[in-house]
């Protein structure tokens, strides 16, 4: 049987590694090839996006090294028991693809990771092999992501933080039960472990650049993890509260949230239907909140029902600010930044609009309608010089009111 060409294990391995939402290349520190030295940049200018099946926008090479694996996890297309196409780069053919796509203006960066083969060691040596030949051999300044294997040893996984920019440590499911049962082979305390290891790193570095010019960077773009929505039990407040305690414990930069999708060949343990993407939705905006807005993940607990579940026809700011009418209205006059801040309807930009206009006048009510989309739904929370929302607030019926509308699918050829 011959075997695949190029161009055709390019095609299975990019779909293998479409699942996996964690590839942002936010936060680096900027390298570029001016001045005729090196290839590359981590600067979007002049990068070229190319769009996916599915309309994502992406300009970075997105793809497994190897779509075999000894582990079988329930949920992972392609785990060991799966009936999938396999294939697999050797850390060459991967330089020279990434290499090829960036000079072609497609990219700008490498997002990497694999399948486990032979072992957790083996399989990270060559993820560091594909770094170290792109940035020791080819001088190459792009960014780099490489997904960590946190079964291989320590010291590998510190190495990969020397030629990546960004590091990543997949939780995969947000309770230990949830990953016991769906993931038999991975072990929480061994990723929890990987990532303190990753953490003590990049504290270290920063420690080093401060009191020495020339200290390797270690990761400057942070690590990163991610979850998956909707594989087994866990409630929306479950999966907030283990994000925060992620944040905190590891000074993570992003959480990815991933809504369960129904795979080939399915185990009989998993769901036969895949969440809702607008509760992936919500806990985007969930993570926002705790990040950006000042919210606690206990707080953001709040907003949801019995269960646990936050509400998807409506925001959980908006969620949250109906169950605690008590807090508002709040004055944009008079109100600190923390109070505006919980205001449903405004965003960070508005609030720091807000304060600095209020500094210069007094702010009537057209003045906050212009820094935001709709002024519906702030009008029951907020005071102005010229506007107060007396009884609205307390509206037995105000969920429908502030509520957007449920958007309609238009036929094509309607009249």
């Amino acid at each position: 049987m011959s075997q695949p060409t190029v161009l055709e294990r390019l095609e299975i391995l990019a779909d293998a590694a479409k699942y996996d939402a964690s590839c942002a290349s936010s936060g680096t520190s900027k390298r570029n090839s001016k001045g005729g030295k090196g290839i590359g940049s981590t600067e979007g200018m002049g990068i070229c996006h190319a769009y996916a099946p599915d309309g994502r926008c992406i300009s970075l090479l997105k793809i497994l090294l190897t779509n075999h694996c000894v582990f079988d996890c329930h949920y992972c297309v392609n785990r060991k028991s799966s009936n999938v196409r396999r294939a697999r780069f050797t850390p060459q053919e991967v330089v020279d693809l990434t290499l090829a796509f960036y000079r072609r203006n497609y990219i700008e960066g490498l997002f990497l990771s694999s399948g486990i083969v032979k072992s957790g060691d083996h399989t990270m040596e060559q993820l560091i092999e594909v770094a170290r030949i792109l940035r020791e051999e080819h001088d190459f300044r792009g960014y780099i992501h490489l997904k960590t294997i946190p079964e291989a040893d320590a010291e590998l996984v510190a190495r990969a933080g020397l030629y990546a920019d960004r590091v990543s440590i997949n939780v995969e499911l947000p309770t230990v039960a949830g990953l016991t049962r769906l993931a038999p082979d991975k072990s929480a305390p061994r990723i929890e472990g990987a990532m303190t290891t990753i953490r003590s790193a990049i504290v270290e570095s920063k420690d080093a650049r401060k009191r020495f010019r020339n200290a390797p960077k270690f990761a400057p773009a942070g690590q990163s993890t991610q979850m998956i929505v909707g594989a087994d039990a866990a409630s929306d407040a479950d999966i907030v509260g283990r994000a925060g305690a992620l944040y905190d414990r590891f000074g993570l930069r992003r959480v990815y949230y991933s809504a369960f999708s129904p795979i080939p060949d399915a185990s009989a343990v998993l769901p036969l239907q895949r969440p809702p993407l607008v509760r992936e939705h919500r806990l985007y905006q969930s993570d926002w909140l705790i990040r950006f807005y000042g919210f606690t993940p206990a707080e953001v607990g709040q907003a949801a029902d019995p269960g646990g579940m936050l509400p998807l026809d409506i925001d959980p700011k908006l969620a949250w600010a109906l169950k605690f009418r008590d807090r508002f209205p709040v004055d944009v006059n008079r109100a600190p930044r923390e109070a505006l801040l919980r205001v449903p309807g405004l965003g960070v930009k508005a609030v720091n609009a807000i304060i600095a206009a209020r500094r210069q006048r007094t702010l009537r009510l057209d003045d906050v309608a212009r820094l935001t989309v709709s002024v519906v739904k702030l009008r029951p929370f907020i005071v102005t010089a010229d506007w107060r929302p007396v009884l609205l607030t307390d509206r037995a019926d105000l969920r429908p009111v502030v509520a957007p509308k449920a958007a309609q699918q238009l036929e094509l050829f309607a009249a």
